[in-house]
């Protein structure tokens, strides 16, 4: 009788801790690197200091992470072969400095906590900590995640949302990743800083439909001010700022311009334009605590997308190399 209670008490053990491999938990390093937000931070705030595009290019970063394969750093991973997913066409516009201010912030865990931190971790803790820089919300992050061990350039096609979506398309792949529409809402207005290459959204200008060349969702005097930021032979390395307002603060400025009709891309005025999803936009336009609580709430839930806990991931050394 004891061997057998003894085998039911082990097999309970082990159940108890598979199932808390999935868990991501806030104090999750509070006895294996109990600083470790401390010393990302720093990092993060000493590359802020050197260029505000550390704001847009971490959190763009991160979205386009877990939108693929899941929030495991799979982005992070460089190839010689050009196949990786930061290789990927919908990824080459991401801005170098995301990926620099987490290569360093991890550089500076490993000098203290070596092969502790996962990469993963450190983009998400980089995430919140460019968002408060900005003026934004701040919010326990949720830690625990482990670095995947797939990064393919061929998984990225149809796992990110296009500038010329329409609300059902974005539903349907937000929802894929357990996201309800109001966080697709809140999500979207990250687009308040940051900024696009004009080829995202010239055909608002210049080829809308053979009836009306314009966007007619477009408010003129900012489709002016697009045209001439953008001509129609222009320089694809030109990139203008998605929130024309405030581009460098976090704040509730994109809801208000989606009502100004100065939404940048199709899939950011399709938010107001569509009954379904004005109310929310005009909420949030009024009330920027409400945004920033949602936005929260989303951001949160997007931290979740496809963890990888336990032997399903790795703690890399390098975030650009698999161990």
């Amino acid at each position: 009788m004891e061997i057998i209670r003894r085998c039911f008490t082990l097999f309970i053990l082990v159940i108890i801790l598979q199932v808390g491999e999935g868990k991501l938990s806030q104090a999750f390093y509070n006895s294996t690197c109990p600083n470790v937000e401390s010393i990302v931070r720093e990092v993060v705030e000493e590359k802020f200091s050197q260029t505000f595009v550390t704001v847009p290019a971490t959190l763009r970063l991160f979205f386009h992470d877990c939108f693929v394969e899941g929030c495991d750093a799979s982005i992070m991973i460089a190839s010689p072969n050009g196949d990786a997913e930061k290789d990927a066409p919908d990824n080459l516009s991401l801005a170098g400095d995301g990926f620099d201010t987490v290569i360093k912030a991890k550089k500076a865990v490993e000098a203290q906590c070596p092969k502790v931190v996962s990469c993963a971790d450190i983009l998400a803790i980089a995430t919140r900590d460019v968002i408060v820089l900005a003026g934004g919300p701040s919010f326990e992050v949720e830690l625990g995640r482990r670095d995947g061990f797939v990064s393919k350039a061929s998984r990225v096609a149809g796992q990110l949302p296009g500038p010329n979506f329409n609300l059902s398309q974005l539903n349907s792949m937000f929802a894929q990743h357990n996201l309800t529409q109001t966080d697709m809402i809140a999500l979207s207005g990250a687009h308040t800083v940051g900024f696009s290459h004009c080829s995202r959204f010239a055909n608002r200008l210049y080829s809308f439909s053979p009836s009306s060349p314009v966007d007619p969702d477009l408010d003129p005097t900012y489709v002016k001010q697009l045209k001439q930021a953008c001509p129609q032979i222009v320089d694809p390395s030109i990139a203008i700022n998605m929130d024309p307002v405030t581009p460098r603060t976090f704040d509730n400025k994109y809801f208000k311009n989606l009502v100004a009709k100065k939404g940048l891309f199709t899939s950011d005025e399709v938010l107001y334009t569509n009954r379904a999803t004005r109310p929310t936009v005009v909420r949030f336009s009024k009330k920027q605590n409400v945004f920033k609580e949602a936005f929260i709430t989303a951001m949160r839930k997007l931290g979740r997308v496809g963890v990888k806990t336990g032997k399903h991931g790795e703690i890399r050394v390098d975030c650009t190399a698999f161990n």
